[in-house]
């Protein structure tokens, strides 16, 4: 049978799904409104956190099988990152859909980068399903250097904030050749209807991991998860993970900080300041990882001013603005907020 959903055509009896618990139409699980529909689902892949998204940052996720609906589930983080052919073989068309956050470091990125991959290698339809971006109306942030700080955490040369939706974001890895090789997968992205770039404040129906809980701690998280590559504490185990910072008994709390529409530093530069000197970063080079360049740190550590430090990103910024605009698929906001 062929399965449509808007324009997508899907022409394989075989559908493997990439999702979690974002992975909703209305109140219904897209797995299961596909297996209601008839769809021959076979198997499911998920990302960090689980197909339910339970698991901890960073937590290792086994494969295992869905009790609802006893398909096979195969984690895509850990060491399995990337489907192998094996787990592709019996699969005609691939559905992504997974809620991002619109931050490089948010691992969902990586994952979409793999699947493209291993869809182009083993010449597999993907179809994207496009969903808001709570972080959609502004680009900011350092731009990736790749040549020295390509992880998992980051692996294409884009600021921290992009301003694009995940189903813009898989056009643009595929037109700047960014897969393996350059090579290009057979990509269809399924749009929103309505959806406008500029909508402040967001709020997610399904919180898309365990320690982005509200649209507070959504638009808080670009800012706040380089203290990821610092000895201070962002609230993970708390009731509030993402709306506070802590360095022993020492609080920052921004509960009542009204969200930015930037990536700011200050967060940063100013905890710097009250933890002992020596103390504030982790020797692991993790803060070079998520800010994506070497020169952070050192700006900070010379007390360089957010204002100098934004300055010092902008050519790189404004490079990345022209090449985003090649993969838009929804009219951008009146104005993109840079700083």
């Amino acid at each position: 049978m062929l399965f449509l959903m808007e324009d997508a055509v899907f022409p394989g009896p075989r559908i493997a799904v990439v999702g979690n618990q974002t992975s909703i139409i209305g109140s219904t699980h897209l797995v299961d409104t596909l297996l209601s529909a008839e769809v021959n689902v076979v198997k499911i892949f998920c990302p960090e956190h689980g197909f339910r998204g339970t698991a901890a940052a960073g937590a290792h996720v086994d494969n295992s099988v869905d009790a609802k609906t006893g398909l096979p589930i195969i984690s895509l983080y850990g060491k399995n990152k990337k489907p192998t052919p094996e787990q592709m073989k019996d699969i005609d068309v691939v559905i992504f859909d997974l809620q991002d956050v619109g931050c490089r470091f948010y691992t969902y990125l990586s994952t979409l980068h793999y699947v493209m991959e291993a869809c182009a290698e083993n010449n597999i339809q993907l179809v994207v399903l496009d969903r808001p971006n709570p972080n959609g109306h502004y680009v900011d942030g350092p731009v990736l250097d790749t040549a020295h700080y390509r992880s998992f955490v980051g692996m294409h040369p884009v600021p921290v904030v992009y301003g694009m939706t995940i189903g813009e974001y898989a056009q643009m890895i595929n037109g700047e050749h960014w897969l393996k090789d350059g090579i290009q997968c057979n990509l269809s992205v399924v749009p929103m209807q309505g959806y406008k770039r500029d909508s402040v404040g967001y709020d997610l129906p399904v919180p898309p991991s365990p320690n982005l809980r509200n649209a507070h701690a959504v638009a808080l998280y670009p800012s706040l998860c380089l203290f990821e590559g610092t000895n201070c504490g962002v609230g993970r185990g708390t009731d509030y993970p993402f709306e506070w910072v802590t360095y022993g008994k020492d609080t920052l709390d921004l509960r009542q900080e009204q969200a930015p529409s930037a990536f700011r530093l200050k967060y940063l530069m100013e905890m710097y300041r009250r933890v002992p000197q020596g103390k504030f970063f982790l020797k692991n080079n993790f803060l070079e990882k998520l800010a994506g360049n070497g020169d952070l740190r050192k700006q900070i550590e010379a007390g360089m001013s957010e204002e100098e430090t934004h300055a010092s990103w902008q050519p790189a910024l404004d490079q990345f603005k022209n090449i985003r605009q090649r993969y838009l698929i929804y009219p951008d906001s009146p104005y993109i907020s840079t700083h």
